[in-house]
This record gives C-alpha cells, structure tokens and sequence, in this order.
C-alpha cells in the first residue's frame, strides 16, 4: 500500500492554475520534478492558454476547457524526436499559463528625446507619453522575447523588460509615418490611432503581443520649435500681414501724435502722401521749372544708390514689430534685398508697400 501512495505522487493527474491575480502575464505549473500521467486532466478557464514546453522546444497549446491528456490531441509532443514512448507511458514537460485577456491603463514615455525628420522644422527632437492597453496573441513568442523562463512572470516585470522597446517601436512608427510635427503637437487623438496599424506587425513579431489602444497624451517639442509654432498661428491668425501692417499703423494715428508708435505711423502716412503727390498728374514734378527739369542728374552715389534700411529702421518707421517686417519680407509682401543674412530695404520698397 505504501509502494502504491509513493507511485501515486510521482504523477500529476491535474493540471490547472486559478488565476487569483490581476497583474499576472505568465505562470509555469510547478510540476516539482513530477511527470504527467497518460490520461490526466488539462484544465484551461476563459482568458487562459496551456503552452506545453519540453527541452526548449514549443508543443501544442490548449484554449478554454477540459482536456484529457492522451496521444491522439497531442501531435506536436508526439512527433518530437525526444519522446521515446509517445505518450503510452508517463511523461515531463513544462506547463506555461499565459493570460490572453487585454491589460489596460500601461503608461510609455520616453526618457530621452526621439529624433525624428521633418518636412517643416528638419530634424526635430520630441518628447511623449501616453498609455496603452494590450494583450498576448503569440504565447511562442511572448515565452521566448519577453517572459522567458520566469516561474511567475508579472505585469511590473513587462513594464521593466518593455519600456525601451515600446519607444524604440513608437520611434520607428513615428518616422516610417512620416507625420509632420505640427500635427503630432496637436492632434493627440488621431495619432495613436495612426500609429497602431505601424506598430502592431512590429510588435506581433517580435514580442507576440499586440496592442488594443495606443494614447498620446503629451508631445512636447524644444522650445524654438515651440516658438516657430506659435509665430506660424500667429500669421495664420493675423492672415494678410499687409493688411495688418495698416490697420496698426491706422491704430497709431487714432491714439494722436502723443507716443513713438503714433509719430511713426504718421510720418509713415506722410511719406505715402507726398510720393503719391510727387506721381500724380500735374503734381510738384509737373511743376518743376523748365531749368530744373532739364539739369543733368546729380553726379556720385547718393543720387544713384537708394538709402537702404535695417528690418529695424523700417519697423520703427511703420510702427510695427521687427519681427512682423521680416515675415513680410520673407512672405514678399515688403520687397528686400539679403545681403549675407541681413534684409535691407530701400525707402522706394517702403513706399510701395505702403501704397499697395
């Protein structure tokens, strides 16, 4: 009797596990160096996959229900060359557990920033993070990239193993989706549904997993970015920048001759008015006596050569931000020359845009 209790515990006639956890990805079946007896129960409950292991190499695996151990539903273990008795007598393998429900609220980011091309800004570093949820669709390929051969593999344990894989994956997607960086500061949303049809293949084929949602909740760009950004709204806002230009000089005059801003804007209206005297029809010109309009032009360069002023000089001139006469001057709104890196402007150009 003694002989027979000693026999009996060197089988296993049940395999289960009751997952009492939440947090748990993986967990082997403590077999304790016992061997599975032909005939014995395989119990698998919603949610759960039986991934049977033996010297390395992968054999069947079994969804929800009851299974009865025998030769014929398992063909996998029997074909492989190491079984000697194909099942007609007892024997050892590894069980794995692997859960298959969706696991949610994982949070990603990236420590460092991501590099990545742009069509508007060049090469453009970004920052994110988000969440995402995800389950097991390949316990192959989960066992042998991410779990390995942990007893008890844990969700805190992925979150360690996976974080620098899930940014190296959502940098990969991010550049092979080439969306601009406008559009990934902004539209948060839209983006990680994006990025999903990128970023499952990859992670389908390396980690057999495969993620159910991916959120951005944050994109942050350097901070001359950020100002790019600002000043593109700022124009779009602002719309025709000629027109602008106008209205704040037309702004100045209301306020009276009292500030820099008003005594610019009415000079600036000054000028405008006298050159529009000058080529009008029976102007000043017109008027000019038959010697002065006969004499030879004034010999040197300052007859010949325009005054040329700084963005500065003319933004003081029209009462308007520096800044607001180099985007209309790289717009073509205001006519330059560059020389080097710096606009200059003639006092002709300034009356032209003025008069336009």
């Amino acid at each position: 009797m003694a002989i027979m209790d000693f026999l009996k515990k060197q089988f296993i006639d049940i395999i289960e596990w009751t997952d009492d956890s939440r947090d748990t990805l993986s967990w082997r079946f403590p077999d304790e160096d016992k061997e599975i007896k032909k005939g014995a129960q395989l119990i698998v409950r919603e949610s759960q996959l039986a991934q049977f292991v033996y010297l390395g190499q992968f054999g069947d695996a079994f969804g929800p229900g009851k299974h009865t151990l025998v030769t014929d539903n398992i063909p996998i273990l029997t074909n492989l060359k190491s079984w000697k008795y194909a099942l007609e007598s007892p024997f050892k393998a590894d069980v794995y557990y692997v859960v298959t429900r969706v696991f949610t609220g994982n949070k990603w980011g990236t420590a460092n920033p991501v590099m990545m091309r742009d069509a508007d800004f060049g090469v453009v570093r970004l920052r994110a993070y988000g969440t995402y949820d995800f389950r097991i669709v390949d316990a192959p390929g989960f066992l042998k990239e991410v779990a390995g051969t942990d007893h008890h593999f844990r969700l805190d344990e992925f979150a360690d193993v996976m974080r620098s894989r899930l940014v190296s994956v959502f940098s990969e997607a991010l550049a092979s989706a080439k969306i601009p960086a406008l559009d990934v500061a902004s539209r948060y949303g839209e983006l990680g549904e994006a990025l999903l049809p990128v970023i499952n293949p990859i992670l389908r084929g390396k980690y057999g997993i495969e993620m159910t949602s991916f959120v951005v909740e944050n994109v942050s760009v350097p901070p001359e970015v950020e100002q790019a950004i600002d000043k593109r709204s700022s124009m779009a806002a602002v719309g025709n920048l000629n027109d602008y230009v106008k209205f704040q000089m037309a702004q100045g005059m209301e306020k009276g001759g009292g500030g820099a801003g008003g005594m610019a804007a009415e000079m600036a209206v000054g000028m405008a008015m006298a050159q529009q005297m000058m080529n009008q029809s029976g102007g000043l010109m017109a008027q000019a006596t038959p010697g002065v309009k006969g004499a030879a032009p004034a010999s040197g360069a300052a007859a010949t050569t325009p005054e040329l002023m700084t963005p500065a000089q003319v933004a003081q001139v029209l009462g308007v931000a520096e800044s607001d006469v180099v985007a209309s001057l790289d717009a073509g709104d205001l006519k330059g020359k560059k020389i080097g890196t710096q606009w200059r402007v003639t006092r002709a150009a300034v009356d032209a845009f003025l008069n336009s």
